[in-house]
C-alpha cells in the first residue's frame, strides 16, 4: 500500500514539474505598443525573420535581418546572436516569427514575438526605417575603385547582418593596425545587387582583397585580423 502511494506521489510530482516546465517555456506575444516599448531597452536584439527584400522595403529601426524561409541563411545568422540578451523577432503578420520563436527558443534563447507583425506595426503609426530610394553603387563604379588603388578590401555586408556586425570592432582595430596600407570598400548587401553578382558574392559578410585590380583573396563569414593582416602581407 504504501509502495503504492509513493510511486503516485513520484508521478504526481514528475507531472508537476513538466507542466511547469512547459508554462515557463509558453511563447510570449506582445502588442505592437507593448513590443515597442520594450525593445526601446538597452541591449535587446530585434530580429525581422523576412526577406531582404522586403526587409528594404521597411523595418523597425536597428533591427537584424535573418530570412527564415532560407534555414541556411537564418541559422548563420542567428548563430552569432547573443544568448544572454532577449531576441524579439517579427515577420509581415506574425506566422513566421513565430515559428522563428519556436526554434530559437529550442536552441537556448529568450524569444519574444511581435503580435500581426509589422501590419500591426505599421497600423498604430510606428516608425518604419527602409533603404527603398538609395541607389545602387554601379558595377562600372565598383571596378574603377577597383582598378584605381593598388590595395583594395572589399566588405561585402550590411547593417542588419549579424556576424556583419560582430565584424565591426575587427574591421576598426585592422584599421589601425592593418600590415599594409589598403582603401577600403564596403559594398552594402541588401542594395548594391548587381555588384554583388558581378563578384560572385553569396554570403555576408564577404571580405575579398584585390591587388592590382585582381582578385588575391577572399574570405567569407567571421574573420580574424591576423587573416586579414595575412593576406594583406
Amino acid at each position: 500500500m504504501k509502495s503504492k502511494f509513493f510511486s503516485c506521489l513520484i508521478l504526481m510530482t514528475t507531472v508537476l514539474i513538466s507542466c511547469a516546465q512547459n508554462t515557463s517555456k509558453e511563447a510570449v506575444t506582445l502588442s505592437a505598443a507593448a513590443y515597442k516599448e520594450a525593445i526601446l531597452k538597452k541591449g535587446v536584439q530585434v530580429l525581422d525573420v523576412r526577406t531582404a527584400s522586403e526587409f528594404s522595403g521597411g523595418h523597425i529601426q536597428h533591427a537584424l535581418q535573418a530570412n527564415w524561409l532560407d534555414k541556411k541563411e537564418f541559422t548563420d545568422r542567428t548563430q552569432h546572436l547573443d544568448k544572454s540578451v532577449p531576441v524579439y523577432v517579427y515577420c509581415q503578420a506574425g506566422g513566421r516569427s513565430a515559428s522563428a520563436q519556436a526554434y530559437l527558443t529550442e536552441q537556448g534563447y529568450n524569444v519574444i514575438n511581435l503580435e500581426g507583425g509589422m501590419s500591426n506595426w505599421k497600423m498604430n503609426n510606428f516608425p518604419v526605417e527602409g533603404n527603398g530610394d538609395k541607389p545602387q553603387m554601379r558595377v562600372i563604379d565598383f571596378e574603377k575603385t577597383i582598378a584605381s588603388n593598388d590595395y583594395v578590401l572589399v566588405d561585402v555586408g550590411a547593417e542588419w547582418c549579424p556576424p556583419c556586425r560582430k565584424m565591426l570592432p575587427v574591421l576598426a582595430e585592422l584599421k589601425q593596425k592593418a600590415a599594409h596600407p589598403y582603401y577600403f570598400l564596403a559594398v552594402d548587401g541588401g542594395i548594391d545587387i548587381e555588384v554583388m553578382k558581378s563578384i560572385h558574392s553569396e554570403g555576408l559578410p564577404t571580405f575579398i582583397l584585390y591587388q592590382h585590380g585582381k582578385e588575391v583573396w577572399r574570405n567569407q563569414g567571421i574573420t580574424t585580423l591576423a587573416a586579414f593582416n595575412a593576406a594583406l602581407k
